[in-house]
């Protein structure tokens, strides 16, 4: 089964399936609840763990729709990178 991956109207990759994201979508949800129920940007950021930890200011993003407020405008199947074709010029550059 192929794992499908949220895009935008533009098509590009949002939420847990883009390139970047550290934080899961159930994460962003539990930031979400967490601030309902009247925590604090810091004391939500404190209950993350070591391994993974965010700041004030990226909770703050979060509840506030600055990163992660995109809804899916449709899923698909991930692109395959292009296979790195090897010539000459390609092992000269590793060789340096």
């Amino acid at each position: 089964m192929v794992k499908l991956v949220a895009i935008n109207a533009a098509g590009k990759r949002i939420g847990e399936t883009h390139h970047r994201a550290k934080l899961s979508n159930d994460d962003v949800d539990c930031i979400l609840e967490l601030r309902d129920a009247g925590l604090s940007y810091g004391a939500i950021a404190a209950k993350w763990d070591e391994d993974m930890t965010i700041s004030k200011s990226t909770v703050r993003d979060i509840c506030t729709g600055r990163i992660r407020g995109q809804t899916p405008d449709a899923y698909r199947a991930p692109r395959k990178r292009p296979a790195v074709r090897i010539t000459p010029a390609v092992i000269s550059t590793m060789a340096k």
